[in-house]
């Protein structure tokens, strides 16, 4: 089954392959036209990052230091509140001012908070960067944050909770989190609980953005049609008063501890069952994060629905599976997430450790080499657009100081050797406390004990 699973992610290497080839020229061409990352640190400790590209559009955006991860457990929820409000209008703008200068830009705005970031950003003509700059400084800097406008964003965010409940694959992930990192920040969600919801008031709100929304923790990054020079400008008559003195110390990450253990939902009445299977990953600065996305991409991804492999019947236990590496500062989480039918959910969790196992131990060179064609592909297509590459390189930015150009994570991803991903992926899940979240049908699924003997009495 283990050997299967890996073959199922060949017939993607195909395709894969098959686009970088029938692409090649452009692929050359994105490697060797891209301009690299420039980087400049404002008077103030802000940080502007850019690549100019030959676009007519450019996406611009304050990537910031500030998520769940961050957050007291009994504030947990404050940074989605607050990045919801942040377009709902500012001190001198009126929501309805707000939306109709940048609809009159024919902008479209973003914004998004995670465990550990928050940002708004946005794409639009390059003679309009200036205009967007402007309006984006005024909403990190200037939020308004009514009680009216609070108490509508609450009520969003409750309706989205009931539908979150809804999304299987959101609540197992959310409780593969909850378990891995139990007792932390990291377990926490972005949502926040319903409590909190409901209770943060317009000056909780505001002591979050003055502890977090602060120069050495916000980054200005800009891709497409930008030019670095005019960011630099821009960054210097716009956010040169956002200030960088705390009062007391600085928020900081505390080291979240990663727990081998489970979560467990069964329910029925559910039509399949929903499992991810996952060990500590590493954070963002660990030379072993490049060999494990390699490795994931050896794992690979299927999906039943979309048909692009034959009709085996050794994969009617399973209607999709992917491989996944979520990285944060200092950890992360390496493992895969499988959909099922409500009595293989067992046999699904054997082939899952019989496939770390396999890539650890006899991963072939033509699997490896297919892994990194798949990657590159994948990222190519991830920074082909100036939105793309503007959230690549905000998050690189404050990740580790720097951008990664597409150029250096390609020679990063072809030195990859045999032996290296093999030792890595034994590194990580050799012997090690896995942690487990299943919802649904569950009941065939072994105990815990099980498992955890299974990651190593498979190797001996």
């Amino acid at each position: 089954m283990a050997s299967k699973l890996l073959r199922i992610s060949k017939n993607f290497a195909t395709l894969s392959q098959r686009l970088k080839s029938s692409h090649s020229a452009e692929y050359q061409a994105a490697l060797a036209s891209s301009s690299p990352t420039e980087l400049t640190v404002a008077s103030n400790n802000l940080k502007v990052a850019s690549q100019t590209t030959d676009s007519e559009t450019a996406t611009v955006g304050l990537f910031i230091d500030a998520g769940a991860r961050y957050e007291d457990a009994s504030k947990n929820g404050a940074g989605n509140l607050v990045q919801r409000l942040l377009l709902k209008g500012t001190a001198k703008r009126a929501q309805a001012d707000f939306e109709s200068e940048v609809s009159g830009l024919g902008a479209r705005l973003y914004s998004f908070t995670s465990r550990e970031r928050s940002a708004v950003y946005g794409t639009c003509l390059a003679k309009d960067v200036p205009k967007l700059v402007e309006i984006l400084s005024d909403a990190v800097q200037n939020p308004k944050l009514s009680a009216e406008d609070l108490e509508a964003v609450r009520k969003q965010i409750i309706r989205e909770s009931d539908e979150i409940e809804s999304n299987i694959q959101d609540v197992v992930f959310d409780y593969l989190h909850a378990s891995a990192f139990q007792g932390t920040p990291l377990a926490q969600t972005v949502l926040g609980p319903r409590e909190n919801i409901k209770s943060l008031t317009p000056g909780d709100l505001k002591y979050y953005i003055d502890s977090h929304f602060k120069a050495s923790r916000v980054v200005l990054a800009g891709a497409g049609g930008v030019k670095h020079s005019e960011l630099v400008q821009l960054a210097g008559q716009h956010l040169s008063k956002l200030d960088d003195t705390f009062d007391g110390a600085p928020p900081t990450l505390a080291r979240c501890r990663y727990t081998g253990s489970e979560v467990r939902l069964r329910d029925d009445s559910l039509p399949y069952a929903y499992l991810a299977l996952a060990v500590e990953g590493p954070g963002w600065n660990s030379a072993d994060r490049i060999p494990l996305l390699v490795a994931t991409s050896a794992l690979g991804s299927y999906d039943r629905a979309l048909g692009k492999v034959g009709h085996d019947s050794a994969y009617e236990i399973c209607h999709n599976y992917q491989a996944f590496n979520i990285t944060y500062s200092d950890t992360g989480l390496f493992g895969v997430y499988a959909v099922c039918e409500p009595l293989q959910c067992d046999q699904i969790s054997k082939a899952i450790l019989d496939a770390w196992h396999r890539v650890s131990y006899s991963i072939t060179d033509a699997e490896l080499e297919e892994a990194k064609n798949r990657l590159i592909t994948k990222l190519l297509t991830q920074q082909s657009s100036s939105k793309g590459l503007c959230e690549e390189i905000g998050n690189s930015v404050l990740s580790i100081g720097r951008h990664t150009s597409l150029a250096e994570l390609e020679s990063a991803i072809v030195k990859v050797s045999n032996q290296t991903i093999r030792d890595v992926t034994d590194k990580y899940t050799n012997n090690k406390c896995p942690v487990v979240s299943a919802v649904g049908p569950i009941e065939g699924l072994t105990d815990y004990v099980n498992i955890r003997t299974r990651m190593y009495w498979a190797r001996v």
